[in-house]
């Protein structure tokens, strides 16, 4: 870390963002021997959830501790982490400064953005509550810890008839429950009917909760179908403040011809179409897992790094083309030896004679 224009300090990357993605990115690039600033604003999107799953090493490793570890991990080579929302950025002539929002600010070379995504439920009285826990909408992330029970799928979302067919592979009591969704075609109802899921009409408008368990799901006009679990399909929007600020906007994700949420394109390294700027995790993949979003962070760090080690190649070379000066000289000399002399003594000017020379370098 060094002191940037105003004296903020000054980074060769700040990673905005301390989930499995940032702090992936985060230890990578610090292994690199950059220096690194993680701002983590601690809203992790699993936060709800009670288990971290399909992440081979830690398959069931609470969300918290997982993290806990990474931080850790990348402090250990260098990584400074601290908590508190990164708010907004600018470009500076050589990199960005990043405002927090309580008015500070820090500089640096490049960024990665991990900020995650928001999930807004359907607006149905109890899901908040239960969300993480009875309240799902991954079956590769739950569909173990529910498996045989009662399981419900609330059509919040274009892709309803699929949601239900698939969850059918981890119990034979699934009930869709068509909501204010449109009803299914004749195909669809044929496929539901020939894998035994169970369709009810209805809105639903609560849930009915019993010692702290998810019971059933109560209907518009007062009818409770007992289950055991709610699937819905929440919409995902990510998280982009501070992409917005430079000018990054999030496009619209469509399935099955409606708008499920937002996202921001990059290519496969994470890059966004701003330069010095990289995305990693559910900020540019809705659908990504834990395990994917560890995996793009350390993908973008790579990137980042090696675009870092093309701007410092150029600019040697550059240097290196450049007339002779004995200011340039002077300044090479400076970064080279810093503190050290090379066992050479630094001579006052009245000992400057050939004598006291030699014996300086016989020290």
């Amino acid at each position: 870390m060094t002191s940037g224009n105003d004296t903020n300090p000054r980074y060769d990357v700040v990673v905005v963002g301390g989930g499995a993605a940032g702090l992936s990115g985060a230890l990578a690039l610090s292994r690199a021997r950059r220096s690194v600033l993680v701002i983590d604003g601690g809203r992790p999107r699993n936060a709800p959830a009670s288990r971290v799953h399909n992440y081979l090493g830690r398959e069931g490793t609470p969300p918290e501790k997982l993290l806990a570890a990474g931080r850790a991990e990348a402090a250990a080579y260098g990584a400074e982490i601290v908590p508190g929302e990164a708010v907004s950025a600018e470009r500076l002539p050589d990199g960005f400064r990043v405002v927090r929002a309580d008015g500070t600010a820090v500089e640096a070379r490049r960024l990665l953005v991990t900020t995650g995504l928001v999930d807004t439920l359907p607006p149905v009285e109890g899901l908040a509550e239960r969300w993480g826990r009875e309240v799902l909408h991954c079956p590769y992330c739950h569909g173990w810890e529910v498996r045989t029970r009662a399981i419900g799928i609330l059509a919040s979302g274009p892709m309803v008839v699929h949601q239900a067919l698939l969850w059918r592979q981890w119990s034979d009591d699934v009930t869709l429950f068509l909501h204010t969704a449109p009803e299914p075609s004749d195909e669809e109802y044929e496929q539901l009917a020939a894998r035994g899921v169970a369709v009810v009409d209805g809105e639903a408008t609560g849930l009915e909760v019993r010692d702290d368990r998810l019971t059933g799901v109560r209907l518009a006009g007062g009818t409770v179908v007992p289950r055991e679990a709610l699937v819905v399909q929440t919409r995902m929007d990510a998280r982009s403040g501070v992409l917005e600020s430079l000018g990054v906007v999030p496009v619209a994700m469509e399935m099955g011809g409606q708008v499920i949420g937002t996202y921001v394109e990059a290519d496969p390294m994470g890059a966004t179409g701003v330069p010095g700027v990289w995305v990693a995790g559910n900020v540019a993949n809705l659908m990504e897992q834990v395990v994917g979003a560890a995996a793009a962070g350390l993908k973008a760090a790579s990137a980042v790094n090696m675009d870092l080690v093309a701007e410092e190649t150029r600019r040697a070379v550059e240097a290196r083309r450049a007339p002779f000066s004995a200011e340039a000289e002077r300044q090479v000399c400076a970064r080279v030896l810093k503190d050290r002399r090379h066992g050479l003594e630094t001579v006052r000017p009245e000992t400057t004679g050939p004598e006291t020379t030699r014996q300086a370098a016989s020290r």
